[in-house]
């Protein structure tokens, strides 16, 4: 395919969406894309040289192309909508192309960055919505390890975890901490939990081990990281027959540090809207 690699996600990025119903959480959606192409470990744990995955900022670009195109919606926070069109769209080589030249076009007129009118660097350039979230893993990641403890028990008790401990500093069997999951008045859950401020991927053996360490002990395990699960990982923490783990990798966790303004301002940016003006001419 002509242009820059990107293209190649845009008509599986539509048919996954499609398959989901027509929206979906931006984590999941990308995990099933990345799945639908049967990418292997190593391709999808490639980086770019401002830390990002390339395989993810790929797949962010067709988003961001297609919601120019107004084949996706581009409201919803942390959720990716088909329009009415992007139902109705699945597009040959040639017309994926021709779509992109076209909105490039205007993406050029709108931007003030030279290297943007150059198709081949695109691919590794970060989508700009998608900044702030490189930066906030980079903090995440150079904070020391009671550091990153503390921001997870931060960002816990947010979400509405209680009696949250820090116990990391026992070296105890890998548990980071604990808390208590209320149901209600009368029903709890013990959680215990682990952060581990990763680059690369959490394996399935932590995932294993940290099951261990948290039989007897609690109802619910969670794993916080930095960096990603791999797909072996993800099976583990749902096996059945075990109690289950919930994982939080980079991306969720940035996604949800969002939702919760944790060290974080929303800022308000708006779009001009050209169809709008095109019924006054």
């Amino acid at each position: 395919m002509k242009g820059p690699q990107f293209l190649t996600y845009m008509n599986p990025l539509l048919d996954t969406l499609k398959e989901n119903g027509g929206s979906g959480n931006v984590g999941d959606i990308i995990d099933k894309v990345i799945q639908r192409l049967k990418l292997t470990e190593d391709a999808v744990s490639k980086t770019l040289p401002s830390g990002g995955s390339r395989v993810k900022n790929r797949i962010q670009w067709a988003r961001f192309y297609l919601s120019k195109a107004g084949l996706i919606e581009s409201g919803r926070h942390g959720v990716w909508q088909l329009t009415k069109k992007g139902f109705e769209s699945h597009m040959s080589d040639d017309e994926v192309y021709t779509l992109f030249r076209n909105v490039h076009k205007q993406f050029k007129q709108g931007s003030s960055q030279k290297s943007k009118s150059k198709e081949d660097k695109i691919d590794d350039e970060v989508v700009e919505d998608e900044a702030h979230a490189i930066q906030l893993i980079e903090i995440l990641k150079n904070l020391s390890a009671s550091g990153f403890e503390k921001i997870c028990k931060r960002f816990l008790t947010e979400i509405g975890i209680h009696d949250i401990v820090i116990t990391g500093g026992s070296n105890d069997q890998g548990i980071d901490g604990i808390g208590i999951i209320k149901l209600n008045d009368v029903v709890n859950f013990n959680i215990v939990f682990q952060c581990k401020r990763y680059k690369d991927s959490v394996a399935p053996h932590h995932v294993r081990d940290f099951r261990g360490a948290m039989q007897g002990r609690a109802d619910k395990g969670l794993i916080l990281t930095t960096g990603r699960f791999t797909n072996e990982s993800k099976r583990e923490a749902s096996r059945d027959g075990v109690p289950p783990i919930e994982l939080i990798d980079g991306e969720r966790l940035i996604s949800l540090f969002e939702k919760y303004e944790i060290g974080m301002k929303p800022v308000t940016i708006y779009e001009i809207d050209s169809e709008f003006f095109k019924n006054f001419k």
